[in-house]
């Protein structure tokens, strides 16, 4: 496992012997060899979680809970109106420059990540040139680096697009870099160090969450399809998938289990340490906020709870399948302002069996904590709805203070690795790439793959006999209150047959990659490249698929989306005020913000 360390080197102008080293840094001469490249890769590396607490906070995070998830459909800010007000601008679609999550991002990206990477890469070649390391250890080294350099540029992409500026080893000064630049140059630079790092980098790492060939290759394929360069990106899927190196686990829930951390299923896990240094934030990711804040589990503070929108995508019809025109129709049945101690009967609606380890609701068991319990369990249901916070990343009460921190106040901090590449990607990735290229039988091969593994994976577990839950019934009530013979809830997923046509084929495998990766991250981002296709997603808009949702929140959050609409200028956060105002004349507010 790669220790997290973090390091300050410092570069003097001066060879006089009297100048003296600032207080809490370090030469860069001491790093001039093998060991001390290492440690300036592990540096590097520390900066991938996207948390720097408290130097930069929560609008950083790797896993893009706010642009990826909040501001799409697949989940709210959560927690309440009044905390972490910059969120509700991102999941409103009202960001002004001067919001300090997007400023987060850019000095995460640029200020700590491309830095540490571009430093690290001039001391390896200085090294190499003085013969104080092998051309194939050199090799190796700045392979690494130019993977997290690339892993940067594509996360700072992801958010502010091709209004970034391109910072090589050899840019001498960085403040006076134009943000401005040709088309294609941004992602080409992405690729461009991907390519390299893939020809270097070995297939394995004796030490897991090190970069290999195959996670420069799925990086560069994500990053390729983002421009929709199927026939580029296709390629590098094929050699990962044909490698014969990962499986998909059988178990969907083994993604995100800390038992399961580092699977057969894994390209490329950030790694999360917990109890190593104070506060375990080298486990934060930027998601510290994001736990359980009510009665009974009690942590912090409540934020990032999927959105009822989600919840209805899960819905199938009698044949196993996504209901895809009708599934916001109507919402399944949620207990928004139902006091816990009041009756409520879950939905028996056909549901994907994966909803309950997607969602955490009212009346299912949540994981080994017991039944939730709903409303006195979520921190303010009128302004953040009524699941609990995103269950992906959270621990099990078993694990507790073992497997998560044992100090600081954001106690939901845990190990529970994040699978920032996984094999799942590359097979949807696939299937995409097959619909695009209108073959739809290929695209049913990979789709039907995912949702094989959906099907024979065990369900959440624990079918709950009672309907009013008050304290008492914490964590499982009476004996005889829960049937841990049945299955939570009525579970149903079925193989597609055949596809008829390369835009149904495209229509599933978008359903397929939001049912399969929701409240990850990815959402938004996905909604955005597919608007660019000539069916869009599903023959409708980004635009019109967020405004339909926001409409129809209304029906479970009265008022938060009211008014709010999304149009084509939000697809992207705006360059951060505070960036343009030390770099006035070099770098460029994005048009939309101008």
């Amino acid at each position: 496992m790669v220790i997290v360390v973090l390091l300050t080197m410092s570069y003097s102008c001066s060879e006089d012997f009297l100048t003296k080293e600032p207080p809490g840094s370090t030469s860069e001469n001491v790093f001039y060899d093998a060991k001390g490249i290492d440690a300036l890769l592990i540096g590097t590396y520390a900066m991938v979680g996207g948390s720097s607490l408290w130097e930069i906070s929560w609008g950083a995070s790797i896993q893009n809970w706010t642009y990826g998830s909040a501001a799409s459909d697949d989940a709210y800010k959560g927690s309440e109106v009044t905390d972490q007000v910059p969120v509700n601008d991102i999941e409103r679609w009202v960001v002004q420059s001067t919001n300090n999550y997007p400023a987060d991002k850019w000095q995460w990206a640029f200020g700590m990540g491309v830095d540490r990477a571009n430093k690290t890469i001039n001391v390896i070649n200085a090294t190499e040139e003085a013969g104080t390391i092998t051309s194939a250890e050199a090799d190796q080294f700045r392979g690494q680096a130019r993977f997290l350099r690339a892993m940067f540029y594509f996360e700072a992409r992801l958010v502010f697009g091709d209004y970034i500026p391109i910072l090589t080893e050899e840019t001498e000064d960085p403040t006076q870099v134009s943000n401005v630049n040709p088309d294609g140059a941004v992602l080409n630079f992405i690729v461009d160090d991907l390519a390299y790092a893939a020809s270097v980098l070995p297939a394995t790492q004796s030490q897991v969450g090190r970069a290999t060939k195959w996670a420069a290759k799925a990086l560069a394929a994500r990053a390729l399809l983002q421009d929709l360069k199927y026939s580029e990106a296709e390629p590098l899927l094929d050699e990962i998938i044909n490698s014969g190196q990962f499986t998909l686990v059988p178990e969907f829930i083994d993604n995100f289990n800390i038992a399961t951390n580092n699977n057969a299923e894994s390209i490329f896990e950030i790694q999360a340490n917990v109890n190593d240094i104070n506060e375990s934030l080298n486990a934060e990711m930027g998601i510290g906020l994001n736990w359980p804040h009510g009665a009974d589990i009690g942590m912090c503070c409540g934020f990032h709870q999927p959105s009822q929108n989600l919840f209805n995508a899960y819905k199938v019809d009698d044949n196993g399948h996504p209901m895809f025109d009708t599934f916001n129709d109507t919402d399944l049945a949620n207990d928004a302002g139902v006091p816990s101690e009041d009756a409520f009967t879950p939905t028996d609606h056909l549901l994907d069996p994966r909803v309950d380890y997607t969602i955490s609701r009212r009346g299912i068991p949540y994981k080994d904590w017991g039944i939730n319990r709903g409303r006195d369990w979520v921190r303010k249901q009128t302004d953040g709805g009524p699941y609990l916070p995103a269950p992906k990343p959270f621990f099990k009460k078993e694990e507790r203070f073992s497997l998560s921190t044992t100090t600081g106040w954001q106690t939901g901090i845990n190990a529970n690795n994040y699978r920032y590449l996984r094999y799942s990607h590359v097979i949807l990735w696939k299937a995409e790439c097959r619909a695009a290229a209108n073959d739809p039988a290929g695209a049913l091969t990979y789709v039907n793959m995912i949702r094989e593994r959906a099907k024979n994976s065990t369900p959440v577990m624990g079918k709950v006999m009672i309907n009013q839950l008050p304290p008492s019934v914490y964590p499982w009530g009476d004996e005889g209150d829960v049937d841990w013979t049945q299955p939570a809830a009525n579970y149903k997923i079925e193989l597609y047959s055949s596809f008829g046509s390369a835009a149904e084929a495209m229509r599933a495998v978008q359903w397929e990659q939001r049912l399969e990766f929701a409240t990850e991250g990815f959402r938004f981002f996905d909604l955005r490249r597919w608007d660019n296709l000539p069916n869009k997603i599903g023959g409708k808009s980004m635009a019109e698929i967020l405004n339909n949702f926001a409409q129809a929140d209304l029906r479970v959050r009265p008022s938060f989306m009211q008014g709010y609409t999304f149009s084509d200028a939000d697809k992207y956060m705006p360059i951060p005020q505070a960036q343009l105002d030390q770099q006035k004349g070099v770098l460029e507010q994005r048009p939309e913000y101008k």
